[in-house]
């Protein structure tokens, strides 16, 4: 999507997006270029376009994308914010990225849209396909030999903590979406509040 390198990107959001750009963040804990040390003050506006970009691509998705699914969220009951992240963790490349499978969100979108992924033994290959509850989702018999996938089933990108609404079978492959995600449970950086702000300006 984004044809800035992953560090920068990181850097400039303040958030590691990769195992690499964790690394630079040690040694580089501040923006790019050549003003990256000075301190700024901020506007609103900043601020809130700043969770606003944090937010799409920690899930790497494109504007018109988190517009639409922002306008979903603001159909159904409850606080629009959290809905908005209930929705977007339900995406099948994040389903595939918190159970384990992919190193990042990146590697799992390409996964799905190579057609690795099945849902309830059906291929899907759109990494925007929603996992309701209930459903499951596994690597594909034909690609489980590959070797990113011997990675993931030996525990290689396994999470510190599995999400509580999924139940993961590692070395099978296979998760299942058991219920609704809770946005406290979703660890994700960002402030959702101001990201439906920024919208509604």
């Amino acid at each position: 999507m984004a044809t800035r390198p992953k560090v920068r990107i990181s850097r400039a959001l303040g958030i590691p997006l990769t195992p690499k750009a964790t690394r630079y963040f040690e040694r580089r804990p501040y923006p790019p270029g050549v003003h990256g040390r000075r301190r700024r003050n901020p506007s609103d506006y900043r601020l809130r376009l700043l969770q606003k970009q944090r937010l799409r691509h920690q899930y790497d998705i494109r504007e018109r994308q988190l517009r639409r699914i922002l306008h979903e969220a603001m159909r159904r009951p409850g606080k629009t914010g959290e809905n908005l992240i209930e929705l977007l963790e339900r995406r099948l490349d994040s389903v595939v990225l918190r159970s384990g499978f992919a190193r990042t969100i990146y590697q799992a979108r390409q996964m799905v849209t190579h057609g690795h992924i099945a849902v309830d033994g059906q291929r899907v290959t759109a990494p925007s396909y929603r996992v309701a509850p209930g459903q499951t989702v596994e690597v594909r018999q034909a690609s489980r030999d590959k070797a990113p996938f011997q990675l993931a089933a030996a525990g290689a990108h396994a999470p510190a903590a599995v999400p509580p609404y999924l139940e993961v079978q590692l070395p099978e492959l296979r998760t299942t979406l058991t219920r609704d995600p809770q946005r406290t449970e979703i660890p994700v950086v960002c402030d959702e509040t101001m990201v439906v702000e920024y919208y509604s300006r």
